[in-house]
C-alpha cells in the first residue's frame, strides 16, 4: 500500500476485528442490555450496615470477579479477595474469582443475559466500551464507595485518599463516578540506562539529541526505538504529551473534545513528523508494525532497541527479560523537547488511573464488589500490589516504607519533576473505538509502518474525529 493510496476500511475492519479491538458490535450489542435479563429482584439483599461494614454488605453472599489477566496479573486482588473473607467469613467459598485476557468476548453475553459480574477489571485489547456502558445505564454509581470511610482512617472518606484526578477520570460529564482507576500509570518513553550507558549516553532532553543518538545507536546495530505494531495504540503514550508539550494542554482537551479541526493545530502536525522521521531515517526496529505489545517489549528488554512507548506496567511485563540484565536499571522519560518555543517544558507527562474497575448495575451483590474495592484502596493491599508488580496504586501515599524497584522509582521522580505538568487525555477512555481502532490502527500504524505520511494521517484522524462527533449514536463528552 503506497503512501498516496486511499486506505482499504475493510481491510482495516478485518485487521481490526482479528485483533479484537473493534468497539461497534459491542456497543449495538450492549445497546440491549439494559431490557435483557435479570431484573433488580435477583440482587441479594443488603447486609447490616455499620462501623465495620459502611456499605452494608450481605456477609454471607457471594461475590463473582472478573479480573483482566494482563500484566499485573490477578494475584493482587486474590490477595485482597483473602481479606475480604476475614471481614466476611461467611462468605467463604462462596467467592469467585476469575481472569481472562477476553474481558469483551467473555462478558459481553453476561451483561446481554442482564447477569454480569459483581466487580470487572475491564482493561486490555477487548476492553468495553465505558461510554456505551455509561450511556446504556450498565454501570453503577461508584459514590457510595467513595464516600465511604476508609479502611485504613474511618474519619477519612475513601476518596480523601486517592491521588488527584482519579475520581474525575471516572465521571462522563455529571457528578456520578463510574469507574474507579485502581493502577496509577506513568505514560512515557521508556528505556534502560545500562544500556544508554553503553553508549556513552543519557536520556535525550531534546529531538534534536534523540535523532543523534538513534543514529549513533543505529551504527552498532541497534534500533532507536520499537512498538508494537499490532497494537498501534501504544504510541500516543508518549505522542500525545509531546502534542501537549509542543502546543499546550490545550490541545489535547480541544482533542478529546472533538473540536473542529483540532488534529490540524499546527502542533500535532510537528509531533507526527517528528515520529515519521524516526521511520524515514531507519531507527524503528526492523519488523515492528508486525510485533504484539509483547514481542516488542521482549525486543526492546533484549537490547535490540533503546526506546519502546508504553506504560509503567512494563516493568512488571517484561521482568523475565530484564532480569538477565543486571546492568539494565529501568527508566522512564518524558517526551523530549521539540524546540525552545515548546509551550511546556521539558518534564511534561502523561500520568493518569489505569486498571479500570466497575461495578455493574446489574450485579447481583454490588455492595460486596465496591467492598472489595475497598478493601483494595487500604495501604496494606496497595503496598501488596506495589511489591508484587512495580506499579503505583491510585491510593495516594501507598509508597510509604516501601524501596520501590528501578521503574518505578523513575516513575516516581518522573511524576515530582513533572510536578502541575501532567497532562491526561480522555479519548482513550470516552471513545474507545475511535482511539484503538481508526487512530491507532487505522492512521497512526499506518503512518509508522511507512504506508501513509503525516498530512495523510492527520487528515484521516481528523475525519474519524469528525465522523464521531457527527455520529448521534455516541454520546459526547466534554472536558
Amino acid at each position: 500500500m503506497g503512501s498516496t493510496s486511499e486506505f482499504n476500511r475493510r481491510d482495516l475492519v478485518k485487521r481490526a476485528a482479528a485483533l479484537g479491538i473493534i468497539a461497534v458490535p459491542a456497543m449495538s450489542a450492549l445497546s440491549s442490555c439494559a431490557s435483557a435479563g435479570s431484573s433488580d429482584g435477583d440482587k441479594v439483599e443488603k447486609g447490616k450496615k455499620s462501623a465495620k461494614n459502611p456499605l452494608a454488605v450481605n456477609e454471607s453472599a457471594g461475590l463473582d470477579v472478573v479480573i483482566f489477566d494482563g500484566g499485573f496479573g490477578d494475584k493482587y486482588a486474590k490477595d485482597a479477595q483473602a481479606e475480604y473473607i476475614k471481614s466476611f467469613p461467611k462468605a467463604d467459598g462462596k467467592i469467585k474469582l476469575s481472569s481472562t485476557q477476553k474481558i469483551q468476548s467473555t462478558l459481553q453475553p453476561r451483561f446481554n443475559g442482564g447477569n454480569p459480574p459483581d466487580l470487572v477489571d475491564n482493561s486490555g485489547a477487548e476492553q468495553m466500551d465505558f461510554g456505551t456502558l455509561v450511556a446504556k445505564d450498565q454501570l453503577t454509581d461508584l459514590t457510595a464507595l467513595l464516600d465511604a470511610p476508609s479502611v485504613d482512617d474511618p474519619n477519612k472518606k475513601v476518596r480523601d485518599t486517592l491521588r488527584p484526578g482519579v475520581v474525575e477520570m471516572g465521571q462522563f460529564g455529571g457528578k456520578e463516578t463510574w469507574i474507579l482507576y485502581y493502577a496509577y500509570t506513568v505514560y512515557g518513553v521508556w528505556y534502560s540506562k545500562g544500556n544508554l550507558g553503553k553508549l556513552d549516553a543519557e536520556y535525550p532532553e531534546t529531538w534534536d539529541d534523540m535523532l543523534a543518538l538513534c543514529a549513533k545507536a543505529k551504527k552498532k546495530g541497534i534500533a532507536g526505538w520499537t512498538y508494537p505494531g499490532k497494537y498501534p495504540y501504544y504510541l500516543p503514550f508518549s505522542l500525545y504529551p509531546l502534542i501537549a508539550k509542543i502546543g499546550g494542554a490545550e490541545v489535547l482537551r480541544k482533542i478529546d473534545n472533538l473540536e473542529p479541526n483540532a488534529w490540524k493545530d499546527p502542533a500535532v502536525k510537528a509531533a507526527f513528523d517528528a515520529y515519521y522521521e524516526l521511520y524515514k531515517k531507519g531507527y524503528v526496529l526492523k519488523g515492528s508494525p508486525g510485533l504484539d505489545h509483547l514481542q516488542s517489549q521482549k525486543a526492546w528488554a533484549e537490547g535490540k532497541a533503546l526506546f519502546i512507548p508504553n506504560g509503567s506496567w512494563v516493568e512488571n511485563e517484561s521482568a523475565k527479560q530484564i532480569a538477565k540484565n543486571p546492568q539494565f536499571d529501568l527508566a522512564v522519560g518524558a517526551p523530549s523537547s521539540l524546540s525552545s518555543s515548546d509551550k511546556m517544558p521539558f518534564g511534561t507527562i502523561w500520568a493518569s488511573g489505569g486498571e479500570p474497575y466497575i461495578v455493574p448495575r446489574k450485579a447481583r451483590n454490588a455492595e460486596g464488589g465496591m467492598e472489595l474495592l475497598r478493601i483494595m484502596l487500604s495501604k496494606k493491599s496497595s503496598q501488596n500490589f506495589i511489591k508484587q508488580v512495580s506499579s503505583l496504586t491510585s491510593f495516594n501515599g501507598g509508597t510509604d516504607g516501601i524501596t520501590l524497584p528501578p521503574g518505578l522509582a523513575s516513575a516516581q521522580t518522573a511524576l515530582q519533576k513533572a510536578g502541575s505538568n501532567i497532562v491526561n487525555p480522555r479519548l482513550q477512555d470516552w471513545y474507545v473505538a475511535l482511539q484503538k481502532e481508526r487512530i491507532g490502527v487505522g492512521a497512526l500504524g499506518e503512518m509508522m509502518a511507512g504506508r501513509m505520511t503525516p498530512d495523510e494521517a492527520i487528515a484521516k484522524i481528523q475525519k474519524y474525529a469528525d465522523d464521531t462527533r457527527d455520529d448521534s449514536s455516541v454520546k459526547k463528552y466534554k472536558r
